[in-house]
């Protein structure tokens, strides 16, 4: 991505995402933010007065590229036709499986965040946590709207995607496919709880 079109602001945040993504928050200094982005230090620190305030910006701008990737994904596999079909859980492997054959892949950036800085940037643990519940939300999408327990069941998918995407992280792209389909047992599991609680007469 040619990035010297962007506007000041933007060649920042989109050169600390890419920077902090691959290889860490605490590793990534502001002296080569700043030159890799091809700004100033005074033109940095108009646009972000310390580190903490470009790590929560990386967050916010991750979470809106992050999600809006994960609903595509789902979307070109069919999730909304198959919306209100247990079975469209099982699509998220498909969908974790593409993330993990992507060259840049390191894992879950508000995983990797909440390891690194924790508590210690303010707001940070937040952002991890409103991703998360965020991205719960659009697996609970693929259950019908009847299914009993609808949010646990969509908690433990998010569980099981959390899960193979530290799996993937830790190791080659042979631990990548098993934990493709490590997490497409898992699912198909939940799927099954999902049907037969569905189909349970009432009393």
């Amino acid at each position: 991505m040619d990035i010297s079109t962007l506007p000041a602001r933007e060649r920042i945040l989109v050169t600390s995402h890419d920077l902090f993504y691959r290889d860490g928050i605490r590793a990534t200094g502001i002296d080569r933010v700043i030159a890799a982005s091809g700004v100033t230090k005074v033109t940095f620190y108009r646009h972000f007065p310390s580190k903490d305030d470009l790590v929560r910006e990386f967050l916010d701008h991750r979470h809106t590229r992050w999600m809006a990737w994960f609903v595509d994904a789902l979307g070109r596999r069919g999730a909304h036709e198959r919306a209100g079909d247990a079975n469209a859980l099982l699509l998220l492997a498909d969908v974790m499986a593409e993330w993990f054959a992507d060259p840049v892949f390191r894992g879950c950036a508000f995983i990797n965040a909440t390891a690194e800085v924790g508590g210690s940037v303010q707001g940070a643990l937040e952002r991890a946590r409103e991703h998360k519940r965020e991205m719960v939300e659009v697996i609970a999408g693929l259950l019908p709207l009847q299914t009993p327990a609808r949010m646990a069941l969509a908690q433990a998918a998010g569980i099981g995607v959390d899960g193979a995407i530290i799996k993937a992280q830790m190791g080659d792209a042979a631990v990548a496919r098993e934990a493709v389909e490590d997490l497409r047992r898992l699912l198909e599991a939940l799927v099954a709880s999902a049907e037969k609680t569905t189909s349970r007469p009432s009393a």
